[in-house]
C-alpha cells in the first residue's frame, strides 16, 4: 500500500512540463535569455537534464512554449470581450487594449525575452507574425465597422491604420519593460495608448450614447 501511495504521488508528464515553464518563466524576472542553461531549467524543475529533453528539445522551445500560452491568455480574453462600440467606442477600445496591455504586463519577462529571441529564431518570430496579424485584422475589421456606421471618418486604408496603432503596442509596451528612454511615464501606458488610438481612429474622443 505505502508503495503504490508513493507512485501515486510522482510528479507526472504535465507536472514536469509545467514546472520546466515555471522555473524558466521566474529565472527571466531577473536574468537575461542568453544566461540561462538547461541545466539550470532542469534543476529548477527538479528533473534530470536527460528528462528536460523529454519535454524540451530546446531552452528556445521552452521560450515558445511561454510566448504561446501568453498570445493565448491575451486572445481570450479579447474573444470575452463585447465586439459592441455603438454605445461608448473609447470604452470598448480601452477593455481590448487593456487585454494585450495587462497580460503582458503580467508575462513582462517572457515578452521581453521573445521580442530579444525572435530576430534569430524562426519560430519564435513566426508565432509572434501570426499573433500580430490576427489583432491587426480584428482592428481593422472593427476600424471599417466604425466607419461603416458613420462614427469614424474615412481616412487612411483601415489595415494600415490598424497595423501601425498594434506596432505602437508592441514598441510602448517593450520599451516599458526594458527600461528604455524615452518611454511613456510608467503607469501610464494604457491610458496614452487608448488615447492615441481613438484620436487615430474618429479624429476626436467619441460621446458616449
Amino acid at each position: 500500500m505505502a508503495e503504490r501511495s508513493r507512485r501515486a504521488s510522482r510528479p507526472s508528464g504535465d507536472d514536469r512540463q509545467e514546472a520546466i515553464l515555471i522555473t524558466t518563466e521566474a529565472l527571466l524576472q531577473s536574468r537575461d535569455f542568453d544566461s540561462l542553461s538547461i541545466d539550470e531549467l532542469a534543476k529548477g524543475a527538479g528533473i534530470s537534464r536527460p528528462t528536460f529533453y523529454f519535454y524540451f528539445a530546446s531552452k528556445e522551445a521552452v521560450l515558445l512554449a511561454l510566448l504561446d500560452r501568453v498570445i493565448r491568455q491575451v486572445e481570450d480574453r479579447v474573444a470575452a470581450l463585447s465586439r459592441e462600440f455603438e454605445a461608448d467606442p473609447a470604452s470598448a477600445w480601452r477593455r481590448s487594449i487593456a487585454a494585450f496591455v495587462e497580460v503582458f504586463s503580467e508575462h513582462r519577462a517572457v515578452a521581453t525575452a521573445a521580442m530579444a529571441v525572435r530576430s534569430r529564431n524562426a519560430e519564435v518570430h513566426d508565432l509572434w507574425s501570426r499573433s500580430m496579424l490576427s489583432w491587426v485584422d480584428y482592428t481593422a475589421e472593427v476600424i471599417e465597422a466604425e466607419r461603416t456606421r458613420g462614427a469614424a471618418p474615412i481616412g487612411i486604408h483601415a489595415r494600415d491604420l490598424a497595423a501601425s496603432l498594434n506596432l505602437m503596442n508592441e514598441r510602448v509596451l517593450l520599451a516599458a519593460a526594458t527600461g528604455e528612454h524615452p518611454a511613456v511615464t510608467a503607469g501610464a501606458e494604457l491610458d496614452v495608448l487608448v488615447d492615441v488610438w481613438v484620436r487615430s481612429i474618429y479624429g476626436v474622443i467619441p460621446v458616449s450614447n
